[in-house]
């Protein structure tokens, strides 16, 4: 392998996407993507489109700021659809795009694991806490 110059490691880490280098565009998807509540969403929208207030119920403790703030990034990001229908009252539904459908999966698993590692982890963090 050839050894880079600096400046031609910086032309490559320009065209290449790269979460570890502090300047990729990726590493903010990560940041957005990792966030609790975006995993939660995600399940709450895997069974299909939902009302703010479906949503809501199915993630305990979740504020109405953190939630709207949730699905407007991902409607920012591209992988949720806000649609307004004109009825009294106004109804609003968010749904998955293609994009949020396609990683959905990935999501998913994770939840699952969690759920079936977290004993694990509780007997490693009660491990950790006495020495």
């Amino acid at each position: 392998m050839a050894t880079m110059t600096a400046s031609a490691r910086r032309a490559r880490d320009k065209v290449e996407y790269n979460a570890m280098n502090a300047n990729c565009p990726t590493r903010q998807l990560v940041d957005v993507l990792s966030d609790k509540w975006v995993c939660l969403v995600f399940c709450a929208l895997e069974r299909g489109p939902a009302r703010h207030s479906e949503i809501a119920r199915q993630i305990s403790g979740v504020s109405q700021k953190m939630l709207t703030q949730t699905l407007r990034n991902l409607e920012r990001d591209g992988f949720v659809t806000r649609t307004v229908t004109a009825e009294v009252p106004v109804r609003v539904d968010y749904e998955l795009t293609d994009l949020g459908l396609h990683f959905a999966p990935v999501i998913h698993a994770i939840k699952t694991w969690a759920e079936a590692h977290i004993e694990d982890v509780l007997a490693a963090r009660e491990a950790h806490a006495q020495g």
